[in-house]
């Protein structure tokens, strides 16, 4: 294997993987945006550190990256506390400013026909390739102090992540576990923009996390998913950009992140679109369905029993589509709640029992509304209609305890109970 090939590979995942698990804090904190100012503001402390120190050395502009770092971190606090401005407000005014600095520092750099000034645009938009051994061995030293950091301050960080006045309250060291978590979002924010530079670090910061949080309500589980979105995506885009002549790696690793990022949003068992789109549509025929069977149980309250009722009839009745009609009476007899006869239908004894109890909780709502919350009777019947198809059996019981176990709704209809 080619040994630039390795070393960029190398380099990519280890910088991808430790910032994806630093990063998932800042993701559930919230502080999404604050990442992205953080990556733009280590700007100027890389080009200081540059002319100031050894521009070769690694070391220095890690250094110098992560004291601007610290500083813009900190200025956004201040600015918050300080003053009326918002937080966004706040997190851009510094972006802006330390980003234009170290702009303009680099302007001075290329005029001043430094050498090894061509170094420094590596940070500004990443240059995979650029990898040196040294640098790799320096990124690896610091994958481990961000993965060892993570691991000895997990509580801390899981408390102050998701309830930081708790953590006060039992007596941890919030402030320094604060400062501890600040370090290593610059650092992992440092070694990270080796790769994909400033202006694409907040991808890699963030949407690993955002990708796994779709997958998984588990903290650990998050954390392990999102490091392997991020190694998949570095190996992925390094190989494609070694593939490719003159392409550049950092990019082609946000766009895999970005893949698997939208994938998530969509594909997820649980979160994703499709599975909120399949619950959805669940829910819409749950509804049409318990609409007929409230509909042809309030046809038999009027009548005897064993009501016939055709399409047009349920119609006329109440107002809806027919292709959908048609669909929740074919539902509704594959699960024996009601039965054919001739051109119409009838309820089973299932409906039957299925009906009373959607009528049931649509009445005893209305009592609830009229009687606890003093609400009008003929304002009550759109909020029952909604409610009647929610109402657990948890929640019925207590409404029934609530109410003293009523007989009549507001409009003096029965409230329908199961027959013993």
């Amino acid at each position: 294997m080619d040994p630039i090939f390795l070393k960029v590979l190398i380099g990519t995942t280890l910088l991808a993987s430790s910032a994806a698990v630093v990063g998932a804090f800042s993701y559930l904190k919230g502080q999404s945006l604050v990442g992205d100012a953080i990556a733009h503001a280590l700007l100027p402390g890389v080009v200081l550190a540059f002319l100031l120190g050894d521009g070769r050395n690694p070391i220095f502009l890690i250094v110098g990256a992560l004291v601007s770092g610290l500083i813009a971190h900190y200025g956004i606090g201040y600015i918050q506390s300080r003053t009326k401005l918002k937080s966004d407000t706040a997190v851009s005014l510094v972006l802006s400013t330390f980003f234009g600095f170290g702009i303009m520092l680099m302007s001075l750099i290329q005029r001043s026909g430094q050498g090894q000034q061509a170094g420094l645009e590596r940070y500004l938009l990443g240059k995979a390739a650029a990898i040196t051994m040294d640098d790799v061995y320096i990124f690896s030293a610091l994958a481990v102090l961000l993965m060892v950091g993570v691991g000895l301050f997990y509580k801390g960080f899981q408390l102050m992540t998701f309830n930081e006045d708790f953590a006060s309250a039992i007596g941890l060291p919030v402030t320094f576990i604060r400062f501890t978590f600040t370090v290593l979002t610059v650092l992992a924010i440092t070694i990270g923009i080796q790769t994909v530079g400033v202006v694409l670090m907040a991808a890699l910061l963030i949407t690993p996390s955002a990708a796994a949080r779709a997958w998984t309500k588990s903290l650990p589980t998050m954390l392990l998913l999102a490091a392997v979105f991020a190694a998949s995506s570095a190996i992925t885009g390094t190989y494609i950009s070694s593939a490719i002549p003159k392409m550049p790696t950092g990019p082609w690793v946000v766009l895999v992140l970005a893949f698997f990022g939208f994938g998530s949003l969509i594909f997820a068992p649980e979160k994703g679109w499709l599975a909120k789109r399949r619950r959805a549509m669940a829910n819409q025929k749950k509804t049409v369905r318990e609409n007929v069977l409230k509909l042809m149980y309030q046809q038999e309250e009027r009548s005897d029993l064993n009501v016939v009722l055709s399409d047009t009839d349920i119609l006329d009745i109440r107002a809806m589509r027919p292709e959908k009609l048609r669909n929740a009476l074919r539902d509704l007899k594959r699960r024996l709640l009601v039965v054919e006869h001739g051109s119409g239908y009838a309820l089973t004894e299932l409906g039957r029992s299925e009906g009373r109890r959607v009528v049931r909780l649509h009445r005893l709502w209305e009592l609830y509304l009229t009687e606890r919350l003093g609400m009008a009777a003929d304002h009550i019947h759109p909020g029952a209609e909604t409610m009647e198809h929610v109402i657990t059996p948890e929640i019925e019981e207590l409404l029934v305890k609530e109410l003293g176990n009523p007989e009549l709704d507001p409009h003096q209809s029965p409230i329908p109970y199961e027959e013993a």
